[in-house]
């Protein structure tokens, strides 16, 4: 019966996360939510290069923010940007090459921001794409580190870790981050609100090559970036997004449970603390040695 009932949410939610469930969800949207003007504020975005990071500092770069893209590769970056500007007509979109896979040199890179920048929002994009990666066979970093794990998790506790004293400063802060972090940083950091939330299988560059089979099989009714990154523009602008209690995991504009049910996918209390002083362990290790820190 258990097995039953998984195999009926899996296909549920498949298609909730389709483009289909994307224009299901949208009718009951309020297009007022993003249609704001966000001049003054500044965006940092992680590998928003392509897909549905591009998408995300596009549209808050038409509303007029200050947008931060953070990327690994220069050439493709220097493509977004100019597109971005070009396209927004917004001349406020700076550059980073960051590796978020090498901790020293997120470390070197946020010391710097802080004392150059201001920021409001802070947005990881991260599912297979973009800033995250999702390696098939395993790899490691040049620090020994499983490169998952270096990039998707470590990478991003040590980007928010280290701007946090920046967002405390700033007025209405924001963090999109992985579920656990999102939670445990919640409780920590009552000033800034922190969300986490699931784009939907969108057609993206990485989709296509990291999931080939997957593509081909569902291309005809994947959501195009826009749509993946729509919910993720509306936790970094709407007014309504900061009603909701920071901490929440959000698909379509809506809080919804972080597991399925009968998934057994719950972590024990104690686990996530161990989690979080493993991570900041390691974060700190890679900061006594960074240069310059």
């Amino acid at each position: 019966m258990s097995w039953y009932r998984n195999t009926v949410w899996f296909v549920k939610g498949l298609r909730e996360y389709t483009r289909g469930g994307y224009e299901s969800a949208s009718k009951r949207f309020n297009a007022a939510d993003v249609e704001v003007d966000v001049a003054g504020r500044s965006f940092l975005v992680t590998g928003a290069n392509s897909g549905i990071g591009k998408a995300t500092a596009k549209e808050i770069a038409r509303r007029g923010g200050t947008v931060h893209l953070v990327c690994r590769n220069k050439e493709r970056a220097e493509v977004a940007k100019e597109e971005i500007v070009t396209e927004t007509g917004n001349q406020n979109i700076f550059l980073h090459i960051v590796d978020l896979s090498n901790p020293k040199e997120i470390w070197k890179f946020a010391e710097k921001f802080q004392n150059e920048h201001k920021l409001n929002v802070l947005e990881f994009v991260l599912q297979i794409n973009n800033a995250g990666c999702m390696v098939n066979n395993r790899e490691l970093t040049e620090d020994g580190l499983e490169k998952n794990f270096a990039t998707n998790t470590l990478g991003t506790y040590i980007m928010t870790t280290a701007l946090l004293p920046l967002l405390e400063k700033a007025a209405d802060a924001r963090v999109r981050q992985q579920v656990v972090l999102t939670e445990q940083w919640a409780k920590a950091h009552r000033n800034i609100h922190f969300s986490v939330m699931h784009p939907g299988w969108a057609d993206t560059p990485a989709v296509r090559s990291s999931m080939p089979d997957f593509y081909e099989r569902m291309k005809s009714s994947l959501r195009t970036e826009a749509q993946g990154a729509d919910t993720i523009l509306w936790l970094a602008v709407s007014a309504e997004a900061t009603k909701l209690p920071s901490g929440l995991f959000f698909q379509d504009r809506q809080p919804v449970p972080t597991h399925l049910p009968l998934a057994y996918t719950h972590s024990p209390p104690e686990d996530e603390e161990k989690l979080m002083e493993m991570l900041e362990e390691f974060s700190q290790k890679f900061k006594s040695i960074s240069p310059g820190i």
